[in-house]
C-alpha cells in the first residue's frame, strides 16, 4: 500500500498545473506541532485528492488514461472516482474492497472474468458489477424469491486453491445427544429368505435352486429428525455451456435452489459449473439458512456460454470430495449435462455409422474411459493409503436429446450412481427431487449380505447381483453380497441359485425328511448410533419327501417375480446390444418374445403390480426403437436409463415423465414399483406441488407426456 501511496501522491502533484483553479479550497486542519510548510503541503495534496476526485482522467492502479472511448472499460464507483474495469477488479480480487483514494467502503464491487479466447468460452465471461450484500433477506422484506433471470454474482470470484480443503467444519454431536440418538433407535434392516419350491424329491438333484434373500429398510417419517438419516456431503455439477442457454438454464437454476431448500442443517453442498473449462462457484458449506441464502446467490449468478467439458467439471467436483478435511457420512456428486464432451474421448463423439455403431464402447474406449475416471475413483493419488477405489456415487441425468448417454450411463454404473434421462424440460427439479429424495433418507451403511451352505453337498452356483459385487468362495459354500447404502424403506431382493443334493440319510427333523439351504445374516453400519449391527434370518429348510403332492409344484410368487424382473432386465440389454449394431427388428422381436413369457409366469398370472409394470417398460421401448432415428434420438437414452435402474434397483427418471405408475389394480400388488420409495415419491410430490402453484402450465404439459402404462 506504501507503494501505491506514493504512486498516487506523484501523479497528483505531477498534474497539479493542469487541474483547473478550485472555487472553494478545502480546509485542512493542521495539528499544532505542523510547521507552516507542512501544512502549506497537506494542503496541497488535499486539493489534489479533491481536484483528480471530480476531474482527472487518470486511473488511480496503473496511472494510465481512463477518458471514454480508449477502448477499456471505465468503472465508476459510488464515491465517483473512476478505474479502468480491469485495474480495480484485479484489486477487488486480491481482497480490496474500498476505494484505493478515499477508502470508502463500497457497496457494489467490479467483477472480470478472463477475456481471452478461451476465457470467454467460460461461464460468466465479461464484466459485472454485483452488489456485495451480506444477507440478501436484508433486502427482500417479503422473502420473495428473486427471479430466475437474476444476474447476482458472489463478490469475490474464487481463486482455485492448490486443494479443497476448506470445508466449513462438521458440527461435533455432544455426548448426550450421541447417547439419546442411540436409545431411541428401535428398527432396524429387516432380513427374508424364501425357496422357489416348498419341497423337492428326496431322490433328486436339483441344480439352478433358487432361494430370494432380501433385505428392506425401516422407514422413516416425512418429520423425523435429521439425526435419524445420514447427513450428505453432495457436489453438484452442472452444465452451463452454450447450449444450455435459455429456458433450459432456468429451469437448471429451479432444480438447484430446490435442492439447496431441502437440504437440512447437517448437510454440506458444494456447487461446481463446467462449461470449455470448470470451476467451483461455492465451496462445500453447511446448509443452514445463511448456507442456503449463499448457496442461491451462487446459483442465480449462473449463465451459458462455451463448449462442454464434462471432464473437468467431474475431476473438481471429485476433489472436493476427496480433499475435504472432515467427512459426513454419505458423499455424493449429481452430474447434469444436455451435450456430449467436446474436449476429451473424442472419438466417443464422432458420428455413428453402420461399420461403428457399437464402436463407442468398445474396448479402446473403455480403456480409456476408465484412465478418465481412476483419478475420481481414487481421489489423491499421492495418498499411499488408498489401497482400494473411493465409494462416490455419481448420479448422471442426461438432459435433452443432444447428450451421449452411452458416456453418462458408464460415468454413473463405474461410480455406483444411477444414469436417468431427462427427456423434457420441465421436469429437471422433478429428477433431482427423486435423486435427493433417496440420498436424504439413508439409514444404513456398508450393508453387506452373507450366504452360508448348511448341508454338505449344498453349493452356491451364481448370485444374479445386477451391478453389486457379489464372491462366492470356499468351493460354493458361502457368498457375500456388497450393497453399502440403503434409503429408508428400500428393499434388495437377490437370488441366489444352490445345487441341491440327493437327501442324505441322516438328514431328518423330528421324523419329517428336510435338507437345510442357507443361513443369511445381514451386517450394516447404523447411521443414529454409528455402531455395526447384525441381523440374522431362520435357516431356509426344504422339505424332502419321496413323492411330491401338488402342492409342492406351485411356486413361490415372490421368487417368480423376482426371477421376472432379471429375465426383463437382461432382455432390455440384450436388445440395446442389437439395436447399436443396427438390428432394430431383432432387437423389437426379442422383447415380444420377453414380453410373452413375461405374461404367462404365475407371477403376472396373479396380477403382480411388479410385472404390470415391467410389460409397460417392454412396451414402452418398442415405441421408441421404431425406427433409426426414433432410437437415436431417445430410446438409447431411455434402454439406458432402465438398465442402470435395474442393475442397481434403484429408481431413475426416464424420458418424458418422472411417474412410474402403472395402470391396473393397486390391492394386487405385492412389492413395490419401479424401485420407487415413499421418500423418493415424497419428493417428487413437493416437487410437482411448487411447480404448479408457481407455473401451472409447465405442470400440464409434464402430465400429457408418455407414462409407463400397460398395453394389449
Amino acid at each position: 500500500m506504501a507503494a501505491m501511496w506514493n504512486k498516487l501522491k506523484k501523479a497528483f502533484l505531477l498534474k497539479h498545473s493542469e487541474s483547473p483553479p478550485l472555487a472553494t479550497p478545502l480546509p485542512v486542519e493542521s495539528p499544532a506541532n505542523t510547521s507552516p510548510r507542512s501544512s502549506t503541503s497537506l494542503c496541497r495534496l488535499s486539493r489534489s485528492f479533491s481536484v483528480k476526485s471530480s476531474y482527472t482522467k487518470t486511473c488511480a492502479i496503473c496511472l494510465m488514461n481512463v477518458k471514454t472511448g480508449k477502448g477499456q472499460a471505465i468503472f465508476t464507483a459510488e464515491c465517483a472516482h473512476s478505474f479502468h474495469f480491469s485495474c480495480i477488479a484485479s484489486s477487488v480480487q486480491h481482497g480490496y474492497h474500498d476505494c484505493p483514494i478515499c477508502r470508502s467502503k463500497w457497496k457494489e464491487l467490479p467483477v472480470q472474468f478472463p477475456t481471452s479466447t478461451a476465457g470467454r468460452q467460460r461461464n460468466g465471461g465479461g464484466l459485472v458489477r454485483v452488489s456485495l450484500h451480506q444477507n440478501p433477506a436484508e433486502n427482500n422484506a417479503h422473502n420473495l424469491p428473486l427471479p430466475l433471470d437474476t444476474t447476482v454474482i458472489s463478490p469475490t470470484p474464487e481463486v482455485l486453491p492448490i486443494r479443497y480443503s476448506d470445508d466449513e467444519p462438521l458440527t461435533a454431536l455432544s455426548a448426550d445427544s450421541t447417547s439419546s440418538n442411540t436409545s431411541d433407535c428401535s428398527e432396524s434392516v429387516t432380513v427374508k429368505a424364501v425357496a422357489e419350491f416348498p419341497a423337492i424329491a428326496s431322490s433328486a438333484i436339483v441344480s439352478k435352486f433358487a432361494v430370494l434373500v432380501g433385505v428392506r429398510a425401516p422407514s422413516l417419517s416425512d418429520d423425523a429428525p435429521n439425526s435419524k438419516r445420514a447427513p450428505i456431503d453432495l457436489v453438484i455439477v452442472l452444465d452451463v455451456s452454450g447450449s444450455m442457454d435459455g429456458s433450459k438454464l432456468s429451469l437448471l437454476k429451479r432444480a438447484a435452489q430446490f435442492v439447496i431448500q431441502n437440504l437440512g442443517p447437517t448437510d454440506r453442498l458444494s456447487i461446481v459449473v463446467f462449461s470449455s473449462n470448470a470451476r467451483r462457484i461455492f465451496p462445500l458449506r453447511k446448509m443452514t439458512d445463511r448456507g442456503r441464502d449463499d448457496a442461491i446467490i451462487a446459483i442465480r449468478s449462473l449463465s451459458a456460454n462455451g463448449g462442454t467439458n464434462i471432464m473437468e467439471g467431474l475431476r473438481q467436483g471429485a476433489r472436493i470430495i476427496h480433499e475435504r478435511r472432515e467427512k459426513n457420512p454419505v458423499a455424493s456428486i449429481i452430474l447434469l449435462s444436455d451435450g456430449k464432451d467436446t474436449y476429451n474421448l473424442h472419438y466417443i463423439n464422432e458420428p455413428r455409422t453402420p461399420s461403428n455403431q457399437n464402436s463407442n464402447m468398445s474396448r479402446q474406449v473403455l480403456d480409456q474411459l476408465n484412465i478418465w475416471l481412476n483419478p475420481i475413483r481414487w481421489g489423491n493419488q499421492e495418498d499411499e493409503t488408498e489401497t482400494r477405489p473411493i465409494n462416490i456415487p455419481i448420479h448422471t441425468f442426461g438432459f435433452g436429446t443432444d447428450h451421449d448417454p452411452d458416456i453418462m450411463h458408464a460415468i454413473s454404473d463405474a461410480s455406483g450412481g444411477t444414469f436417468s434421462f431427462i427427456q423434457s424440460d420441465g421436469l429437471v427439479q422433478d429428477a433431482f427431487a427423486r435423486c435427493i429424495g433417496g440420498l436424504l433418507s439413508v439409514v444404513a451403511q456398508e450393508l453387506c449380505l452373507n450366504v452360508k451352505s448348511v448341508s454338505s453337498g449344498v453349493r452356491i452356483e451364481s448370485i444374479p447381483s445386477g451391478k453389486y459385487v457379489n464372491d462366492i468362495s470356499q468351493e460354493g459354500k458361502e457368498g457375500v453380497i456388497e450393497v453399502g447404502d440403503l434409503y429408508a424403506d428400500e428393499e434388495k431382493e437377490f437370488l441366489v441359485y444352490l445345487t441341491v443334493p440327493v437327501l442324505s440319510t441322516t438328514e431328518t427333523n423330528g421324523g419329517l425328511a428336510t435338507t437345510s439351504l442357507l443361513d443369511v445374516i445381514c451386517s450394516y453400519k447404523d447411521v443414529v448410533s454409528m455402531e455395526m449391527r447384525e441381523v440374522e434370518c431362520r435357516t431356509v429348510e426344504l422339505q424332502r419327501p419321496d413323492i411330491l403332492c401338488s402342492a409342492d409344484l406351485i411356486p413361490s410368487l415372490e421368487v417368480d417375480r423376482q426371477k421376472n424382473r432379471i429375465w426383463v432386465a437382461e432382455g432390455i440389454a440384450e436388445a440395446h446390444e442389437m439395436a447399436e449394431q443396427g438390428n432394430l427388428d431383432g432387437a423389437n422381436v426379442l422383447l415380444k418374445n420377453r414380453r410373452s413369457v413375461l405374461l404367462h409366469s404365475p407371477s403376472a398370472q396373479a396380477g403382480d403390480g411388479l410385472c404390470i409394470w415391467l410389460e409397460a417398460e417392454l412396451n414402452e421401448i418398442r415405441e421408441r426403437m421404431v425406427s433409426m432415428e426414433m432410437y437415436q434420438l431417445n430410446g438409447r437414452a431411455y434402454m439406458r436409463s432402465g438398465m442402470s435402474s435395474h442393475s442397481w434397483q434403484r429408481s431413475t427418471t426416464r424420458g418424458s415423465s418422472t411417474s412410474q405408475n402403472t395402470q391396473g389394480d393397486s390391492s394386487s400388488n405385492t412389492g413395490q414399483l419401479g424401485y420407487d420409495t415413499p421418500s423418493m415419491v415424497s419428493m417428487v410430490t413437493k416437487s410437482q406441488t411448487l411447480n404448479f402453484q408457481n407455473h401451472p402450465e409447465q405442470v400440464e404439459r409434464a402430465n400429457k407426456s408418455c407414462v409407463l402404462s400397460s398395453k394389449p
